[in-house]
């Protein structure tokens, strides 16, 4: 975070900063370091004090507050809280974002793909450093069914694949859906 502090009919002691850097550093904490730029200007009018402030935060969004006070902790603090209460909402609107998920068009062209077994993480201990974990997902109720039955219900539902049993030649068979949204068969061989 860039910091630029103004001092207007007044000069900048280090303890004045300090305490700048100290009550901008909550807001800092508060939208997650995604601060880019903060513009301080101080200016002192006959006997109050006004602070100025321009906070730039990531995606372009800035963040304006401005207050007047006897002295230079009182407009400070007056104007971090108005700062404090744009940043609450704009930290809102981005979880709120996160939260909706993916759009209604993205998830018929992207499906959820089948938990797959994967390898365990971690140092080697001896022989079993490498061994494959099978994770079980869930249990299939293996019904009797026409390869079309079963396309159907693959485009209908939100699973990536079905397992079932193929009506005409009394078989297991997976019916899955490719990447590219049309649908893949699995028969074994006899």
């Amino acid at each position: 975070m860039r910091l630029e502090l103004t001092g207007r009919h007044v000069t900048i002691t280090p303890l004045m900063r300090k305490s700048v850097e100290r009550r901008l550093a909550r807001l800092g904490r508060l939208l997650n370091d995604s601060i880019v730029s903060m513009q301080v200007v101080v200016t002192r009018e006959k006997s109050r004090t006004h602070v100025d402030i321009t906070l730039h935060a990531r995606g372009d969004h800035f963040l304006h507050g401005e207050a007047i006070g006897r002295d230079l902790p009182a407009a400070l603090g007056a104007a971090t809280e108005k700062i404090e209460h744009q940043a609450q909402k704009l930290k809102s609107k981005w979880t709120e974002r996160k939260r909706q998920g993916i759009s209604a068009s993205k998830s018929a062209s992207a499906a959820p793909r089948p938990e797959r077994a994967r390898r365990d993480v971690g140092p080697p201990a001896g022989d079993e450093g490498n061994a494959i974990r099978i994770v079980r997902a869930r249990r299939y109720a293996v019904k009797p069914m026409s390869v079309d039955e079963a396309a159907l219900e693959v485009a209908e539902g939100r699973d990536a694949f079905l397992v079932f049993r193929n009506a005409t030649t009394d078989t297991i068979n997976v019916l899955f859906r490719r990447p590219d949204g049309h649908l893949g068969l699995i028969e074994p061989e006899a």
